[in-house]
């Protein structure tokens, strides 16, 4: 069994992997209130949701960002534009942007799924101390005693399972930086825009409308003199009321107060219990990553920790692959914060919020084949290559590596047309079969492993050759996180077959 502890975003996306693959899996969430929070989903996050089987509800509840309206001192229009540049869909990027959607819509759609999955959250249950063996956690709950064979610590960046751990959680909390967020109802605003105010970082004011609700998500920054105000209408209505123009608040729902906090867990694991998403790192809200940067914490981990019976060290590559990763995207956007300066953006966001180009390359499961030649092979091989692939056609992408994303393309399997994020969507494995010796190779592959392993021979189209770099006949093997594990010439597929015996 495995308790998963806090039911927000990450805690909610673990549960559905472990449950998914039929994973004895009970999540505990002390309760709360749920706010918009975490607006932003990422691209790369509307890809787990749609291996997950929610993004059909997702897309319905949310709206692309709006353009941002930033308004001078007298009111009139100083600056609009959107804050990232708009990707057209493409063959290997079916969500190109980011999507919004409150995330207390987030939440309730995971939670849905969930429980048709059979598992339901135990609100108002909290963890109040545990102890670890080498064997698994004994949990002491507000309703009793659990027994779990892992605990993960999905339970925000105050989080007590990081705390009694003792793992240093080392960076900064700007006192001086802190800033309202809330959830209002307003007059004098349209709703095709996200309205800001502000000429600095201490006079800020932004109200972006919700899709699918009659509420703004209301940010105003504090100014470092502001001492602690009340987290009520009043505060709000008087913020807003001194620095935009005929703007009145109606009425407030949730209501946070926010100290900017940038920091990370020196380690994601001890021994049986794991730490994902904010309760291992949090982000300053610059650049729309901690939210996602969970859910993919929680991608990564679910399908190892279903498999540690099997391969316990598998759950070892969870840290070592993740770490990396939260590292980059907390440098990320703590650079946008500081370039930041006020309501008017000083650079457009790039390309590198949409968390579609991050690798694990290099890591445990994907060791980077440009590094010594001495170094130990993964289950992949070296980087699961085998040293002989073939140069890409023209047009087509350089050639994916293990680690790195499996991008969706149209392709035609067994005379159907499918998306190959289709083939993906389960718990298993995926091999990819790129012509006819190939096809053949991936049948004797098949028979070994069963349903850990979905074959799929590929029609020869082009479209998914240029998206994964592929010439000739070859195999390609697609983690079920959705990237790639290895390749191999369908000669000698030996770096498929090592790394399905390591992690299948």
């Amino acid at each position: 069994m495995i308790l998963v502890v806090g039911a927000g975003p990450t805690g909610l996306t673990l549960a559905i992997e472990l449950a998914r693959r039929a994973i004895d899996v009970r999540i505990i969430d002390s309760g709360g209130r749920r706010g918009s929070r975490g607006k932003g989903l990422q691209p790369r996050t509307l890809e787990v949701f749609n291996d997950l089987g929610v993004i059909d509800d997702v897309l319905a509840s949310g709206a692309p960002y709006p353009p941002m309206r930033v308004y001078s001192g007298d009111g009139t229009v100083a600056w609009e534009g959107h804050l990232a540049r708009r990707h057209e869909p493409g063959p290997d990027v079916p969500y190109p942007n980011v999507w919004l959607v409150p995330q207390w819509r987030t939440e309730e759609i995971l939670r849905s799924r969930l429980a048709r999955l059979g598992v339901h959250v135990e609100s108002g249950t909290e963890l109040l101390g545990f102890t670890a063996d080498p064997h698994g956690v004994t949990a002491r709950l507000s309703t009793g005693e659990a027994r779990a064979d892992y605990m993960v610590g999905c339970d925000g960046g105050h989080s007590l399972v990081r705390r009694e751990l003792g793992i240093a959680f080392a960076g900064e909390t700007h006192e001086s930086e802190r800033m309202l967020l809330a959830d209002v109802r307003a007059e004098g605003l349209d709703r095709a825009h996200w309205h800001a105010w502000g000429d600095g970082p201490d006079d800020m004011l932004a109200l972006c409308p919700l899709p699918g609700t009659d509420r703004f998500q209301l940010v105003a920054a504090l100014s470092p003199g502001a001492g602690n105000p009340r987290p009520a209408l009043p505060t709000l209505q008087d913020l807003a009321g001194r620095r935009a123009t005929g703007v009145r608040l109606l009425d407030a729902g949730w209501i946070s107060l926010y100290r900017v906090n940038i920091r990370m867990a020196h380690r994601f694991r001890v021994g049986r219990v794991l730490l994902a998403g904010d309760a291992a790192h949090v982000h300053s809200p610059a650049g729309g990553q901690g939210l996602n940067t969970g859910v993919q914490d929680a991608y990564n981990l679910g399908w190892k920790l279903a498999a540690a019976d099997r391969h316990p060290r598998l759950v070892d590559t969870y840290e070592a692959e993740r770490l990396p990763v939260a590292a980059h995207v907390l440098g990320l956007s703590t650079a946008y914060l500081r370039r930041s300066g006020g309501a008017r953006p000083i650079a457009q966001r790039a390309s590198d919020t949409r968390q579609l180009d991050l690798t694990y390359l290099g890591g445990p499961l994907a060791p980077d084949d440009s590094a010594d030649p001495g170094a130990p092979e993964g289950p992949g091989g070296a980087a699961g290559q085998d040293g002989e692939h073939a140069p890409p056609a023209d047009g087509a992408a350089a050639p994916l590596r293990p680690g790195d994303r499996a991008p969706d393309a149209p392709v035609v399997v067994a005379g159907n047309g499918v998306r190959l994020f289709d083939v993906f969507r389960g718990p298993h494995f995926t091999l990819l079969a790129f012509g006819p010796d190939a096809a053949r190779a991936a049948a004797d592959i098949d028979r070994r492993y069963g349903p850990e392993l979905r074959t799929a021979a590929l029609d020869e189209d082009g479209q998914a050759r240029r998206a994964y770099g592929v010439s000739g006949d070859r195999l390609v093997l697609v983690r079920p996180d959705g990237h790639i594990a290895a390749t191999a010439p369908s000669g000698t597929p030996a770096p498929i077959t090592r790394f399905l015996e390591a992690a299948a």
